[in-house]
């Protein structure tokens, strides 16, 4: 006997779920990088410490929204799916982040650990665009 079909729930609630999926991805990129840039800063300077916390950030954060938030796995191939996610990731933090924390240090005296915090804020909304409409677009 087959078995019944589950009824689709509403597009709104599909994007709230895929929404919150993506925020816990966000949070464990934006947690181990914080807590990494803010730990290391005054050991090897902003500039490697971005570079590390971040490159840890971003390697948690790609296995949440691939296999999780976006479940692309199933409708694009690795290989295709990792390289839009280095080059747009690569851009926005190893340079767009990196200015961001720059300019709130240099300009407004912000030291990494506040100055982070407002880069999040940004990157929220930037990323799960992006994610949605070009790194991962063959998800569900």
């Amino acid at each position: 006997m087959p078995k019944p079909k589950k009824p689709n729930k509403p597009k709104t609630l599909q994007v709230a779920k895929q929404f919150a999926q993506y925020m816990v991805g966000g949070g464990v990129w934006f947690w181990s990088a914080y807590s990494l840039i803010s730990f290391l800063d005054n050991h090897i300077g902003l500039f490697w410490a971005n570079f590390i916390g971040n490159g840890v950030g971003v390697s948690l954060n790609f296995i949440v929204q691939r296999y999780w938030a976006f479940d692309s796995s199933k409708n694009t191939d690795i290989k295709k799916a990792t390289t839009r996610y280095v080059i747009y990731t690569g851009l926005n933090i190893f340079v767009l982040n990196y200015f961001i924390l720059l300019g709130l240090k240099d300009v407004f005296g912000l030291q990494p650990e506040i100055s982070q915090f407002i880069s999040a804020g940004f990157f929220t909304v930037w990323n799960y665009v992006w994610y949605k409409v070009w790194v991962f677009k063959d998800a569900k």
